[in-house]
C-alpha cells in the first residue's frame, strides 16, 4: 500500500502528513529533523508497514504543507512547542498509544512526549539519543571542535543569518547534509525534493527562533514556562527505547549518547551505526526500521 498525504488540524496548525499502511494497527510515528523533511523516512516506512503497522510521517511546523490557523501568530519553535505539536497530532487523530522515532528536531519532540505522556508511548527510538535541551541554565561552551560544527546556529543568532538563511536557505541547507553526513553521497534529485518543504512561508522564522531560543537570544511562549522548567531538569525517559547515533555523525558526535544512557531504562540499548552521519534513516534505513521492529517485539512480549 502506497502513502497517501493528508492534514489534520490541531488547536494551532494544519499540520500535513503522509500516512501508509493498515488503519487498524498500533500507528508509528515517524519524525523528521532540520533540514529535512518527511522524504526522510521513504527508505524506513516501507519496511513498517510491510510488518503490518501503520506508519504517520508529519510535516513540522514551518516545513513543506504544514500551515498556522491563525496568520498573525508568532511563528516560534522552541522544544516544548515541537513536542506539544506532536502531542496534538495524536489527540487530533484520536491515537492513544503509538509508537515514536526521530532524530534532531523530530527525535527532540519524541523525546519530550515520551516525558510528558509515556502512557501513550509503547516504543521510541531515538537518534542522537537524550535530544532533550535545558533552555534555562546558564550556557556551558563545548570542546572548539564541536562549537565549530556548530557554526550556523551562532549565524542564525545574527540578523545576518536570519537574511542569509532567507536568500541562501537551499545553498546553506544542502552544505549541512554534507558537513553533517560526509559520506553520504546524496543527488541533486534527493535534496530538491525535500528542498522544496524549505519554501514554506514560516520556514526562516521557526528556523531562526529555535536556534535563538536555545541559546537563550530569543522569548519563549509563556504557556510552555512550566515545561521548560520541567524539561531542564533532565527528567529521565521510562519508556521502552532503542538509542541509535551515527558514527560519522560531525555535528553530534558519538560520544555524546554515552553519557545519556543512565536517562533511559535500565538495559537499553544504544548502537553507534557504521555508515550513516546525522542523516540516519536516509544513510541507513534498515537499521532503523530494525530497531523499530525489535523493540516492539520485545514490548509485546512483557
Amino acid at each position: 500500500m502506497g502513502s497517501e498525504t493528508c492534514s489534520i488540524r490541531t488547536p494551532l496548525l494544519e499540520i500535513a502528513y503522509e500516512e501508509s499502511g493498515d488503519p487498524s494497527m498500533l500507528p508509528i510515528i515517524l519524525l523528521h529533523g532540520f533540514p529535512d523533511d518527511v522524504r526522510a523516512w521513504d527508505g524506513v516506512a516501507p519496511r513498517l508497514t510491510d510488518a503490518g503497522y501503520r506508519v504517520l510521517v508529519p510535516y513540522l511546523r514551518g516545513y513543506g504543507p504544514t500551515r498556522w490557523l491563525d496568520p498573525a501568530a508568532s511563528r516560534m519553535a522552541q522544544q516544548a512547542a515541537i513536542g506539544q505539536d506532536l502531542l496534538d497530532f495524536m489527540d487530533a487523530l484520536v491515537l492513544p498509544r503509538v509508537a515514536l522515532a526521530g532524530y534532531d528536531w523530530g527525535g527532540r519532540a519524541a523525546c519530550i512526549a515520551s516525558i510528558l505522556a509515556p502512557a501513550r508511548v509503547r516504543a521510541l527510538v531515538t537518534i542522537g539519543g537524550y535530544n532533550v535541551q535545558n533552555t534555562l541554565g546558564p550556557p556551558r561552551p563545548a570542546p572548539a571542535v564541536e562549537e565549530r560544527a556548530y557554526w550556523y546556529q551562532w549565524y542564525f543568532n545574527t540578523e545576518r543569518g536570519r537574511i542569509g538563511l532567507e536568500q541562501n536557505r537551499r545553498e546553506i541547507c544542502r552544505l549541512l547534509w554534507h558537513e553533517w553526513s560526509p559520506s553520504w553521497r546524496f543527488d541533486d534529485a534527493t535534496f530538491e525534493r525535500t528542498a522544496a518543504s524549505f519554501d514554506n512561508p514560516d520556514f526562516v522564522d521557526v528556523v531562526i527562533h529555535s536556534y535563538r531560543h536555545r541559546h537563550r537570544n530569543a522569548p519563549g511562549e509563556a504557556r510552555f514556562d512550566a515545561i521548560e522548567r520541567r524539561l531542564a531538569e533532565r527528567p529521565p525517559i521510562r519508556v521502552p527505547a532503542v538509542v541509535l547515533h551515527g558514527a560519522e555523525d560531525t555535528v553530534d558526535p558519538s560520544h555524546r549518547t554515552e553519557r545519556h544512557m543512565t536517562l533511559f531504562p535500565p538495559g537499553t540499548e544504544r548502537r553507534v551505526v557504521a555508515g550513516a552521519g546525522h542523516f540516519m534513516p536516509r544513510e541507513r534505513p534498515e537499521v532503523v526500521a530494525d530497531a523499530l521492529l525489535g523493540l516492539l517485539r520485545v514490548s509485546a512480549a512483557r
